[in-house]
């Protein structure tokens, strides 16, 4: 069953498997790594009544889950890690907000892949992954393909590097760090944009890069929300006294706290940056404006003594002396003319032109 929001499932029992959130085009695929200091195996397009043969080794496994449409992946990762209902429940959410929940045997971690298009503009790709950690075992869900773990394939092909010597909790510290690691990468992205955005804006402020800056404060505060429930996710885990986490670990996970921390802190810059190219686009509209006004000021200014000469000697008495001197037409357009220059000279004195 597919639904798209969590308000559709209202009436279903707590538990119930079915997917929320937008339908990828992907089939659900499962991969699996197993690896020590020694060994390195890995078994692609791995069928999920296939699952019971990778337990019970000595080798820590990692078994990832790309595409969620499938639930009866999730319910037979359930079955075979004796995973509780409710979280099966919230891994096929994908409106889950980033979380951290502890039980006896594992823990489960919700956190959001965040990716930006780079030819439409700033839009940014959300990814909700949920990691759970047992003690020989890291299952992650992911609602489509990409390559957010490539770096984590490569590092476990060097069979001296940390990975290879390390438990499941270092895995999962490894698959959280290239999440957050990305949004220095979105970040970037941003910086590419607002940069010449602030150029233009100044040049010529037209209505296209208002959209845009409204674009882009709508996707900083989406991001936001997203990313900050991460540092309360992170103080948690370094204060969990669970079995799972080594102490040695645990140093790692304060470093992608501290990263989190400097992601948020440029959220909040970039926050203000587009609040305050906002204002300078409203002050260089204004400013527009007011020069506009101003010309028309000037012209009004100028051509309203010549209305009035105009409109005096256009009105119809009998006895006007000026009506029957020769030389009147001549002599009314040199006041005309003298009228505006006097004016014209004015205003350049009083530095109004």
């Amino acid at each position: 069953m597919e639904l798209n929001s969590s308000a559709d499932k209202s009436g279903l029992p707590p538990g119930s498997l079915v997917h929320i959130g937008e339908v990828h085009d992907i089939t659900s695929k499962i991969s699996i790594i197993q690896y020590n200091a020694d060994t390195l195996v890995q078994h692609e397009d791995v069928i999920f009544s296939e699952l019971s043969q990778f337990k019970d080794s000595d080798l820590i496994t990692w078994i990832n889950i790309d595409g969620l449409s499938d639930t009866r992946v999730a319910e037979s990762i359930g079955h075979e890690f004796n995973i509780h209902p409710l979280v099966l429940e919230d891994i096929l959410s994908t409106q889950q907000r980033p979380k951290l929940e502890e039980y006896e045997d594992y823990l489960y971690l919700v956190l959001k892949g965040i990716s930006a298009e780079s030819d439409a503009g700033f839009k940014l790709q959300y990814d909700q992954i949920s990691v759970l950690l047992l003690e020989k075992y890291v299952i992650t869900f992911k609602e489509k393909a990409d390559d957010a773990f490539k770096s984590i394939y490569h590092r476990m092909e060097n069979p001296h590097g940390r990975m290879r010597k390390t438990g499941s909790d270092y895995l999962a510290y490894a698959l959280l760090d290239a999440i957050v690691d990305e949004y220095f990468v979105v970040g970037d992205s941003l910086d590419e944009i607002i940069e010449p955005l602030e150029d233009s804006l100044l040049l010529n402020p037209a209505e296209e890069i208002l959209l845009t800056i409204q674009q882009i404060r709508r996707e900083l505060i989406s991001m936001r929300r997203s990313v900050s429930p991460l540092r309360e996710l992170l103080s948690t885990i370094q204060r969990s006294d669970n079995t799972l986490l080594t102490v040695e670990t645990l140093r790692y996970y304060a470093d992608i706290h501290d990263h989190v921390l400097r992601v948020t802190d440029s959220l909040e810059s970039y926050r203000e940056r587009i609040a305050i190219m906002q204002d300078i686009y409203l002050s260089s509209i204004s400013n527009k404006m007011n020069e506009t006004m101003k010309v028309l000021t000037i012209y009004a200014s100028i051509f309203i003594p010549l209305t009035f000469i105009a409109g005096v000697y256009g009105m119809n008495f009998d006895y006007m002396p000026e009506l029957k001197w020769q030389w009147a037409y001549p002599v009314l357009w040199g006041v005309f003319i003298s009228t505006g220059i006097v004016q014209l000279i004015y205003l350049k004195k009083k530095k109004w032109l």
